[in-house]
């Protein structure tokens, strides 16, 4: 007999009765009946019931003795349990094991956490004693979860003939929207190489190597700030590249592999192929965000001209310095009572609006006291734009437009969570498309690259040269899915004076340019063939999957807000030789 299991702790039937066998587990819970003493063995297949009657005397106190999450190794015969101990939501339930034999191979000190439980222990807990939180039944599914997805992923990309390849970690800093980790170079005292943001320029060089189609499951490393949806230091995504290929092409390989996936991995209706595609600038006018929560049924509108010349002197001011009005549709809202307007009100000036007019339209006619100024020409115009009935509200947002078009966005999903409007157990994608190349950052006062810097624009080189930069558009895309953006692309940019021109907009000389992409400025000159690429995200697809809100949950060690592994004491000091050895002398913030 196998020294440590002939079964794991799911694996055990009716069919198994009658056997000697052999399970080897942590103690999941443990009951004393008097004379009899039953404990749960639990271990990542299952759990099967085991019990020992008072007459083994030894081997009852060594159980007797156990605490929960103690290793044990249990031998004994699988019997039949009676029907009235049946327990029918365990696949072992219909057996337990008779125990003639412990031997304990790892005891447990008291715990800092019940694996056996589903409370909640905070943050710095569960992550200091992540192997332990890491036992539960939650972080077991979703862990398992995650391998099972990522499983997945690699199969639909090679039956599309990708080859994976793995691109370096160290490498060269890189303008990619975040910090860099940097790593002191010992050999080279005062250098430093960066961790990669993403494998951009590798898999850009890939292409152009020859080699096609490319993926990696690929660690991703940034200096920024902990988010719900990103863990600090690092994530993973599943990094894409095809040479000879339009946008089309890139959205016809990913969209059998994303929508696939979620119709492997969840019961709920996905977004059937092809997944809409949505401009980035409809998608600000229509839901106040490039990230769209397509369950959300509502859409609003520009509803700018009714204003224009009414007697709403306030929007009418506005508009003529140059603002813009978007209208939130409520459909049933003139049956809200009025502290709902009065809390949605609340709401924008929270977030930033001098507050939010509101129009009911009842009985045939515009109520509230913005209706009182709009003629009924006007009232019919913005009836008809935002598609409203008898019954119906509307709430505007007048502003410039980028802040009225945000805090539109914001009332759409506040006003959709407020009436439970938004479609339930589902995941719905889309595609947001035509992004601008460049936006301009009012804090430094220049222009920058909005997206991906390495982008081709639409209308290439001449574009660039005879456009307003802020006019010109880029072949750049994310996926978005339920709210979430799970990915960021584009088709790039692979031609030298395009690329110098690019940056040269955002405020890189041809010099700075060459010096830092020196690889692949060099690489275009050499036969570079059209390309483009993606990047979703593994852990927010898990995240999805999994029904969880934050990354931490479907993450093995994730950090803490602060960016701390609180378990290995992840960032610490080092000594003064390994200092003196990389020629680094620490300047302490005072």
């Amino acid at each position: 007999m196998h020294p440590y299991r002939t079964h794991d702790c799911g694996a055990l039937r009716r069919a198994d009765v009658g056997r000697t066998v052999r399970l080897s587990g942590w103690v999941h819970r443990k009951r004393d009946h008097g004379s009899l003493l039953f404990v749960d063995l639990r271990d990542r297949y299952g759990l099967t019931q085991c019990v020992i009657d008072s007459s083994r005397s030894e081997t009852f106190a060594v159980l007797d003795a156990a605490r929960n999450e103690t290793v044990l190794t249990i031998t004994g015969e699988c019997v039949e349990r009676d029907t009235e101990t049946v327990n029918p939501a365990l696949p072992t339930g219909e057996v337990e094991v008779s125990i003639r034999e412990i031997a304990v191979q790892g005891t447990a000190e008291p715990l800092p956490l019940q694996v056996n439980s589903d409370e909640d222990y905070g943050e710095e807990v569960r992550l200091r004693y992540r192997f332990l939180d890491l036992r539960r039944d939650k972080m077991q599914r979703n862990i398992a979860l995650r391998s099972d997805i990522i499983a997945s992923i690699r199969r639909r990309m090679i039956e599309q003939g990708f080859r994976e390849f793995q691109t370096p970690i160290l490498t060269a800093e890189s303008p990619e929207g975040a910090r860099d980790f940097l790593v002191p170079s010992r050999l080279h005292p005062g250098n430093f190489y960066a961790l990669p943001q993403a494998p951009q320029q590798f898999k850009q060089l890939l292409m152009i190597a020859g080699f096609d189609r490319y993926f990696q499951i690929a660690p991703c490393f940034r200096d920024e700030d902990a988010r719900a949806d990103r863990s600090p230091g690092e994530f993973y995504q599943l990094d894409v590249e095809m040479a000879f290929v339009t946008q089309e092409d890139v959205f016809a390989a990913i969209e059998p592999v994303i929508g696939g996936l979620f119709r492997e991995f969840t019961s709920f209706p996905v977004t059937e192929s092809p997944f809409p595609r949505i401009a980035h600038g409809e998608a600000m006018l229509k839901y106040g965000t490039d990230k769209p929560d397509l369950r959300n049924p509502l859409v609003n509108v520009d509803a700018t001209a009714p204003f224009a010349d009414s007697d709403f002197r306030i929007f009418r001011r506005q508009i003529g310095e140059g603002a813009v009005v978007r209208a939130i549709p409520v459909p049933g809202g003139a049956a809200a009572p009025r502290s709902f307007f009065d809390r949605m009100i609340s709401f924008a000036q929270e977030n930033g609006a001098g507050g939010l007019a509101w129009i009911v339209f009842q009985e045939g006619a515009g109520k509230g006291p913005v209706a009182r100024l709009l003629k009924e020409s006007e009232l019919d115009a913005i009836r008809s734009l935002a598609g409203l009935g008898d019954g119906d509200a509307v709430f505007f947002s007048c502003d410039a437009r980028d802040a009225a078009e945000r805090i539109a966005g914001l009332v759409r999903t506040r006003v959709c969570d407020e009436l439970s409007l938004a479609e339930q157990d589902s995941f719905r994608f889309c595609w947001i498309v035509d992004y601008p190349m460049y936006e301009y950052d009012a804090e430094r006062k220049r222009i920058d690259f909005s997206h991906n810097p390495f982008s081709m624009p639409q209308g290439g080189l001449e574009a660039l040269e005879t456009r307003d930069p802020l006019d010109v558009l880029a072949y750049q895309y994310d996926i978005v899915c339920n709210g979430v953006e799970l990915s960021s692309g584009a088709i790039r940019n692979h031609e030298p004076a395009t690329m110098i021109k690019a940056f040269e907009i955002a405020g890189y000389p041809a010099s700075e340019v060459e010096a830092r992409f020196g690889a692949l400025h060099d690489a275009f000159r050499y036969g570079c063939p059209p390309h483009g690429g993606i990047a979703p995200g593994i852990d927010r697809i898990v995240m999805l999957l999994a029904g969880e809100s934050n990354i931490r949950e479907v993450t093995l060690f994730p950090m803490n807000q602060q960016a701390q592994d609180l378990m290995m004491g992840a960032p610490g000091e080092v000594s003064e030789k390994q200092l003196r050895e990389l020629g680094i002398r620490l300047a302490k913030p005072s």
